[in-house]
């Protein structure tokens, strides 16, 4: 089962805090501002043309009415917030102002449910918006290096910005893969010690995980390519080389997942060999006990016959002798069955 991220936040005492609903983080070389929890029509006014301004929007859906301000301040594409809006494939479009990118946000496996969002990114001049459907996500680390100034993400631009975004995204899809990896593991040494029902289903629950992976990570790809080969200008040619090394992430990660898928195809098929192995097992020692029994059954089935003449009905030992000629009867099949190796 897939299911949607949600984050909570807290305060320094302990107490919940109220979330982050719309937030501008606004810098340059020398300068850097941060601002939260205002309206939006005061946020679209601290926009500077001349410094890079991030804003993200957590709660798509719950807050329609921000969406609506920032669709029309920054002359957003009809088509383009219908795709922010709805659940899409990862993709990329150019448009005339901007540079739109919507993926899949992994933040974890919990269980055997894959945490995720949609995000979507609109990167113009001087400015990256991104759209999220839940509070919280991956970038307060990333968040706390533009403050303190580390790295080069204060030295670059806009576009800069997305690369690193769209990097701590990728790289995100390394821990659920990992975990996917110690999940196959896990199961591959239960199944060598002895194969449940229960291995059957969590190999099916792997399998629709990678399923799930697969269409997040193929157009991914594709994202990615097109962001390299990008001529539309958005995109400064610095900051090429680095979606490169992105895109050899992805194409390592697609790796990684057919193995995964190669993986669980074996192991299903481990796992039938064995059930088939035990159930060949109980078939063998059912059929040696009843061959075994079937001439005792013989013998017992003829002297349970209710003929007058029959001499052997009649003789003092003749319930012993019976005895001993099954008893001997079983032990000689027996220590055949075991020359041949039956058993």
């Amino acid at each position: 089962m897939i299911e949607q991220h949600t984050a909570t936040a807290e305060n320094g005492n302990g107490q919940a805090a109220q979330p982050v609903i719309l937030e501008l983080i606004r810098y340059d070389r020398t300068r850097y501002n941060k601002f939260d929890q205002v309206a939006v029509d005061e946020m679209l006014a601290l926009l500077e043309h001349d410094q890079v301004n991030w804003i993200n929007l957590d709660g798509i859906h719950e807050h329609t009415a921000i969406m609506e301000k920032l669709t029309t301040h920054f002359c957003l594409h009809s088509l383009m917030v219908e795709d922010i809006m709805q659940d899409q494939r990862p993709k990329t479009e150019e448009y005339d102002d901007y540079l739109f990118v919507t993926l899949k946000m992994l933040h974890r496996i919990s269980g055997t449910e894959i945490d995720y969002e949609q995000i979507s990114l609109v990167l113009g001049k001087n400015y990256l918006l991104t759209f999220q459907e839940k509070e919280g996500d991956l970038f307060d680390p990333f968040r706390e290096r533009i403050r303190l100034d580390q790295g080069r993400v204060r030295k670059r631009k806009a576009d800069y910005l997305l690369y690193r975004l769209i990097d701590i995204i990728v790289d995100s899809y390394y821990d659920v893969l990992d975990n996917i990896g110690e999940q196959i593991e896990e199961i591959e040494d239960t199944i060598r010690d002895g194969s449940t029902n229960n291995n059957f289903a969590r190999i099916q629950i792997i399998r629709k995980q990678l399923i799930f992976l697969r269409k997040a990570l193929y157009p991914l790809r594709d994202v990615i390519s097109k962001l390299v080969k990008d001529e539309s200008g958005f995109i400064h040619e610095d900051n090429i080389r680095y979606l490169s090394d992105v895109y050899d992430h992805v194409i390592h990660l697609i790796d990684s997942l057919d193995t995964y898928k190669d993986l669980t195809a074996g192991l299903t098929d481990v796992h039938i060999n064995t059930q088939n192995n035990r159930m060949n097992e109980v078939m063998r020692v059912l059929t040696i006990i009843s061959t075994i029994f079937i001439p005792l059954t013989f013998i017992v089935g003829v002297y349970g016959m209710n003929f007058d003449n029959m001499p052997e009905l009649h003789w003092s030992d003749g319930y012993y002798s019976v005895w001993g000629i099954m008893i001997f009867i079983a032990v000689t099949m027996m220590v055949f069955f075991k020359y041949k190796k039956w058993f």
